[in-house]
């Protein structure tokens, strides 16, 4: 019988946060404050945001092979995901979104 070696987790920061297989923390960037318009949004009135910075990387999907995939993203990558996608959670004051990586939309290369 073969045994995968898996390898550590990722992660930036100073959050101890160790995703399983194929997911990723999410720090979301902020929701806009102003319209384009220039009229001021209230806290209940803003987008939950859909773009945000990978700040740890879980060691990849377990194969039928029973090697891990690699996955597509990296610590520091600015992703775009579904507005509905992942799992939100709080750690003190701050909060994040868990994600698959099928979750994510795109990679913003600027």
């Amino acid at each position: 019988m073969a045994t995968a070696t898996a390898s550590p987790a990722k992660t930036r920061g100073k959050i101890k946060f160790r995703p399983m297989d194929d997911r990723v923390l999410v720090e979301p960037s902020e929701a806009t404050e102003t319209t384009a318009g220039g009229i001021i949004l209230p806290d209940t009135a803003k987008e939950k945001p859909q773009r945000g910075t990978i700040i740890a990387v879980g060691p990849g999907k377990m194969l039928d092979n029973g090697k891990r995939g690699e996955l597509s993203v990296e610590i520091g990558d600015e992703v775009f995901y579904g507005k509905y996608s992942g799992t939100e959670i709080d750690f003190g004051s701050d909060k994040y979104v868990v994600l698959r990586e099928s979750d994510i939309l795109a990679i913003v290369e600027e």
